[in-house]
């Protein structure tokens, strides 16, 4: 029976689906059609099975049509079973009691005369992913494993690892691992082998970890009949299924070296291959066998080049950013080998800016004595490029190359002549360049001073640029005639300077270096800058300015030791990645970890983030048999009611202090710093060199620091000390309570925090923190992770209150940083609560 027009209509625009009345009436068309021998019938059926197709891609649930589209698939068109098998593969795995539907006509199409509906049927029965079908699976794929055509055992083989993944046990007990391994070393097809070989790998890595039989097989695929046959056939292979086998050649220990030069000549004619893919999985090959033979593997280097260089001028941006990528970590290993190559990573006008960068990379690490001058010549031309940062990356790649002992008379000259340019960013970047030149070649200090000098401060805005003129005002003032009344200047503007920590740090120190160089012009820029970091709401800067006013109030002969050293030139300057690291990316070569410039581990959820995920949800951390070794009972904890997790003085010395980018009360010169100084029992000569101008003082007088500096910091009140928070010693609270409070409460506070070096070495052991924090009255309720990332829940509660604090703190071994949520019943009381947190966690490890 034909459908009706109306519904005809409706059939022409299938991607208008129009909901729960649209799969009705397709329920019904579908009925009316199942059984329908018209001769237009199969027309019809294609135009309302794309229709269904359409709604199930606009995300409508149309699989109340699941039993009319299963009968509706008996028909020998291949485009029908198609579509009717990716309906099928969708919604199985959600509805498995709908899916018993399907095994009968799908078993019935893997026996089909047409090989293609025979290979579909099959690939849709591994794709259901129902683990109480699995007995269904298996003498289909058997099966299928013999069958004559290709194309089916193909389908077959991936079928085989399909199945592992949903039934480990009935993939092994029906030997399909054998019957793989038998096709793989016999097929005529090279696709059938590819496949094979693939499905094997990943069945017998995963089976190895629980069988010693799986590890034998896996040093059989690695064996050198197994690899030499696979290399003989290389060349019929597809290019995906070359870079598989190359990739297990890597894996491939020859006994001597004739294997090695026999592999190689067997792979000569891959490294002209189009594709880059298969190019550098050759060159994995090459790189691997020949690390013990020195002389060759400098060979490869230059045999390889050509192909590379090749591959970065001829594919798209994307292509040539992976490719420049293995490149850069050659040129970083071997530099000298590629130093007459270096016009080939000039950059060009159509190249998108993160292959510019990567290229000014390259160049900075192939620089040497006979290419420099080319190089900064080409490298001074971009520092004038529209492109800001590919002008800034310029300017840094020279002042690079000029760290490394390469031209430095011409490239100072260089440097100097950016600082004329009228552009703030370039004058910016070259000042931070002169910075690290001067730290390494102090000769050169007459010069770059000289130029410096007519810079103005309030030119420079950007907050690198500025601390780096500062330090030279400070660090040659003696050789900088206004260097004095700059900073004065600078210090005067200091609440213009409050955005850029940075700045307001190198400032306190400039002043301190050109005050004991030129006293008389400083002493009251000193007191003007110490006044102000004193108030600064920066921890860092507050904590400086601090510390300079107590070593100057201690002795002034040390704190000039300190603060003013004798120059010494840098030699070396850090590299940002260990030789380890470098080492761990060339052994991961053709991956990932090469385009990331770290190793896997880095970036790889399962080795570097832990066995559980960090979640607000607390539920995501299992306290089950695992987590209760790393759990202690609160109600086994007994320990004494007599002390408290910090008694009212540390609280009140507590409270001044707060974390970064926090607000802080402005700070007031303490008491005991504010009156007499330790400076009026010194001696005469000590005190000289503060003011050499400065009657002498005796030790009787009323002489004052903040008097001769001019703080003028008056003496204020301290504020009433805030009431001590104090914890019950004994706290209760079961893991199902503590997960329903920390689901319903709102967060109070969430910040940052340090630890200390030995506290972050005891973390190797986190029952020592555990036991740490109950011995403060904290208890932890569950615990997790692995280097270097740990995460801990602990809870409190306030002495004689119902009120409980819960946090959860994610302790980063390697950065020695804990991240801190607090929630709390009591949320007036939650920032007491985390001092006391905090300065607990501080004192773990040190005693």
């Amino acid at each position: 029976m034909a459908p009706t027009a109306p519904t005809a209509a409706k059939s022409a625009s299938p991607s208008q689906p129009s909901g729960k009345s649209e799969v009705a009436d397709l329920k019904q068309q579908l009925r009316q059609l199942a059984g329908s021998r018209a001769p237009d019938a199969d027309d019809q059926r294609r135009d309302v099975f794309k229709r269904v197709i359409s709604c199930m891609t606009a995300g409508i649930d149309v699989s109340a049509a699941f039993g009319e589209m299963v009968l509706c698939s008996a028909t020998s068109d291949v485009v029908l079973k198609k579509m009717c098998y990716l309906y099928v593969g969708v919604h199985a795995r959600n509805h498995p009691d709908l899916a018993l539907l399907t095994i009968n006509f799908l078993q019935r199409d893997c026996h089909d005369q047409d090989p293609t509906i025979r290979g579909l049927a099959l690939r849709s029965l591994c794709s259901l992913r129902v683990p109480n079908l699995v007995e269904y699976l298996v003498s289909p794929l058997a099966t299928g494993l013999k069958d004559p055509s290709a194309y089916v055992r193909m389908i077959a083989a991936v079928g085989a690892a399909k199945l592992y993944h949903i039934s480990a046990t009935a993939c092994l007990d029906a030997d399909l691992p054998a019957a793989l391994k038998a096709l793989m070393l016999s097929d005529p097809d090279a696709q059938v082998v590819a496949n094979c070989m693939h499905a094997l790998q990943e069945i017998w890595t995963l089976e190895a970890a629980k069988s010693e039989e799986a590890a034998r097989e896996i040093e059989t695929l690695y064996s050198k009949p197994v690899v030499f046959y696979l290399l003989n056939r290389i060349k019929e292979f597809s290019e995906w299924a070359q870079c598989l086998v190359l990739e297990l050649v890597s894996n491939f220990l020859p006994s001597d070296n004739n294997e090695i030069f026999d592999i190689m000549n067997l792979l000569e004619d891959r490294l002209q291959h189009a594709n880059g893919a298969v190019v550098l999985a050759t060159i994995k090959v090459f790189l691997h066998l020949t690390m013990s033979m020195t002389d060759v593997h400098q060979q490869v280097y230059e045999r390889i080049k050509a192909p590379l260089l090749t591959l970065v001028g001829a594919g798209s941006p994307e292509q040539s950013y992976s490719v420049l990528c293995h490149l850069h970590l050659l040129v970083m290993r071997a530099p000298m080998l590629f130093s007459s190559d270096y016009k080939s990573f000039y950059c060009q006008f159509s190249d998108p800016s993160y292959v510019k960068k990567l290229k000014l990379e390259m160049l900075t690490a192939i620089a040497n004595e006979s290419n420099t001058y080319e190089i900064v010549t080409e490298l001074c031309e971009y520092a004038g490029n529209v492109d800001v940062p590919i002008a800034r990356e310029s300017i840094r790649a020279v002042g690079k190359i000029a760290l490394q002992q390469y031209d430095v008379n011409a490239i100072v000259d260089r440097l100097l002549q950016f600082l004329e340019m009228d552009k703030e960013y370039v004058t910016a970047e070259t000042l931070v360049l002169v910075k690290d030149l001067l730290r390494k070649y102090p000769q050169w200090s007459h010069d770059c001073i000289a130029v410096v000098g007519n810079i103005s401060s309030k030119n420079i805005q950007e907050p690198k640029g500025k601390a780096a003129l500062i330090w030279m005002l400070g660090e040659y003032s003696q050789d900088m005639h206004d260097a004095p009344y700059i900073l004065e200047s600078l210090v005067e503007n200091w609440e213009e300077e409050h955005s850029p920590e940075v700045v307001r740090l190198h400032l306190l120190t400039a002043v301190m270096k050109c005050f004991f160089k030129r006293p008389p012009e400083t002493q009251m820029a000193l007191g003007a800058t110490l006044t102000a970091g004193l108030s600064d709401t920066h921890q860092d800067v507050h904590d400086r300015a601090l510390f300079y006013y107590r070593l100057l109030q201690y002795d002034p002969a040390v704190a000039e030791r300190v603060v003013n050293p004798p120059k010494q030139a840098v030699s070396v300057f850090a590299d940002t990645q260990s030789s380890e690291i470098k080492d761990r990316i060339f052994d991961e070569f053709n991956s990932l970890s090469v385009v990331y410039q770290k190793p896997s581990y880095m970036f790889t959820d399962k080795e570097h983030r832990g066995p559980f995920e960090y979640s607000e949800d607390l539920t995501n951390l299992a306290v089950g048999a695992e987590m209760t070794e790393n759990t202690i009972s609160a109600q086994r904890y007994q320990e004494s009611d007599n002390d408290l997790l910090l008694s009212t003085s540390d609280k009140e010395d507590n409270a001044t202090a707060t974390s970064n980018g926090s607000s802080a009360s402005t700070y007031n010169a303490p008491s005991d710093l504010s009156g007499p100084s330790l400076l009026s029992s010194q001696i005469p000569s000590e005190t000289s060199l503060i003011n050499p101008g400065a009657p002498t003082y005796s030790s009787q007088s009323n002489f004052s620091l903040d008097d001769l500096l001019g703080l003028g910091v008056p003496q204020a009140s301290a504020p009433p000390p805030a009431p001590a928070l104090t914890l019950n010693s004994k706290p209760v609270l079961d893991p199902g309570t503590f997960q329903k409070k920390w689901g319903q409460l709102a967060l109070s506070l969430s910040q940052e925090c340090s630890l200390s070096p030995q506290g972050a070495a005891s973390l190797m052991n986190p029952q020592s923190l555990i036991r740490h924090m109950q011995n403060n009255y904290i208890q932890c309720i569950a615990s997790g992770g692995q280097p270097p990332n740990y995460k801990f829940f602990f809870y409190a509660q306030k002495d004689g209150a119902t009120a409980f604090f819960l946090v959860e703190c994610i302790v980063n071994t390697a950065s020695a940083k804990a991240q801190i949520k607090v929630k709390a019943d009591d949320g007036t009381a939650a920032e007491a609560f985390s001092t006391l947190f905090q300065s607990a966690l501080s004192k773990f490890g040190l005693s």
